[in-house]
C-alpha cells in the first residue's frame, strides 16, 4: 500500500503541477487570476485532437502548432479582454472566468462531448517501480513535470526576459522608469500561461477521455494548489502540489476515488481562513492587493 500512495502520489503531484503552472504563473507575475486558464487547457486537447485528425499532421508537428496557438490565444487574452479592465479586481476575475465558462460551454455546444475525443499516448507499456505498475505516459507526466518546473525556474531567475518579468511583477512603478514596458510583460506572461497549458494538456489528456467537465475540475486543482503553496512562489506551488497530491492518493486508497476531489475544496477553504498567502507566500504583498 506505502509503495501504491508514493508511486502514484509522486503522478499526481506531477498532474497538479503541470495544471497549476501557468494559472500560478499568471497570477504571480500580473497580479491577475486568469480563471480562462483550464479552458485554455481542455482547448489544447481539442485543438490537438483536430489537428490530428482533421487536419492530419504528423503528431510533433501538431504539438508545436498547438502550444504556439494557445501561446498567441494566451497573449490576445491579455490584449483583449485582461488589459482593459486590468487593476479592477473583480472585473479581471469576471471578465476571465466568464469567457473560460463560454469557451467550455461552446465546445459543448460543438458536441465535443463524446468518448471518441482522445489524444495518443507519447508511448505504450508500462514497468515496474517500487514493485507497483505504472505505464509510461505516467512516467511522462512526472518527467515532463520536472523538466518545465526546472526550465520555468530557470527563464525567471537566469533570463533578462524573466527578470524584466519579476520586476514588474514586485515593483512595476521601478521597472517602468528602468524602461521595462509593464503591458509587454504581462503579454508575454499570460502568452507563457497559454502555451503552459498546452504543455500540461497534451501529457496529461492522453490518459483518458476529454470533457467539459475536465476543465472545471482543472480550475479546482490550479486554485487550490496556488492558494495553498503561495501565490508568488514556484517551490511554495511545488510543495503544495505534493501535499496534494499525495492526500488525495493517500484519500482514494483509504476512501475512495469519490472523496479524492474534497482534498482540493478542504485545502482552499483552510488556507484562506488560516493562511491567506499560503505556505511560503508572502502576507503583506496579499495584504497590500486587498
Amino acid at each position: 500500500m506505502l509503495a501504491h500512495i508514493l508511486v502514484y502520489g509522486a503522478v499526481s503531484t506531477s498532474t497538479i503541477l503541470l495544471i497549476s503552472l501557468g494559472f500560478s504563473l499568471t497570477f504571480g507575475l500580473t497580479g491577475v487570476a486568469n480563471f480562462a486558464h483550464a479552458a485554455f487547457y481542455l482547448a489544447s486537447g481539442y485543438v490537438l485532437w483536430l489537428l490530428l485528425n482533421s487536419v492530419g499532421l504528423p503528431y510533433a508537428v501538431a504539438v508545436v502548432v498547438t502550444i504556439a496557438l494557445l501561446a498567441l490565444a494566451g497573449a490576445l487574452l491579455y490584449r483583449v479582454v485582461i488589459a482593459p479592465v486590468r487593476g479592477i479586481v473583480l472585473s479581471e476575475v469576471i471578465a476571465t472566468f466568464a469567457l473560460g465558462i463560454a469557451i467550455l460551454e461552446f465546445f459543448r455546444y460543438l458536441g465535443f462531448v463524446t468518448y471518441e475525443y482522445r489524444l495518443p499516448v507519447f508511448h505504450r507499456g508500462q514497468i515496474a517501480v517500487l514493485g507497483r505498475p505504472i505505464d509510461y505516459q505516467r512516467i511522462s507526466i512526472v518527467v515532463v513535470a520536472v523538466l518545465v518546473t526546472v526550465g520555468l525556474w530557470w527563464f525567471t531567475q537566469r533570463t533578462n526576459t524573466g527578470r524584466a518579468l519579476r520586476a514588474v511583477s514586485q515593483d512595476e512603478q521601478t521597472a517602468l522608469t528602468l524602461g521595462i514596458r509593464s503591458e509587454w510583460a504581462a503579454t508575454v506572461s499570460v502568452a507563457l500561461s497559454g502555451a503552459l497549458a498546452a504543455v500540461a494538456a497534451i501529457t496529461i489528456l492522453p490518459l483518458g477521455v476529454m470533457s467539459i467537465n475536465t476543465g472545471y475540475t482543472a480550475i479546482l486543482i490550479a486554485l487550490a494548489a496556488t492558494v495553498l503553496g503561495g501565490i508568488e512562489s514556484l517551490w511554495g506551488l511545488v510543495a503544495g502540489s505534493a501535499i496534494l497530491g499525495f492526500t488525495q492518493t493517500t484519500t482514494g486508497v483509504y476512501l475512495g476515488e469519490e472523496w479524492a476531489v474534497m482534498v482540493y475544496l478542504v485545502a482552499i477553504v483552510f488556507m484562506l481562513a488560516w493562511r491567506p498567502s499560503g505556505l511560503f507566500g508572502r502576507t503583506h504583498l496579499l495584504e497590500e492587493r486587498v
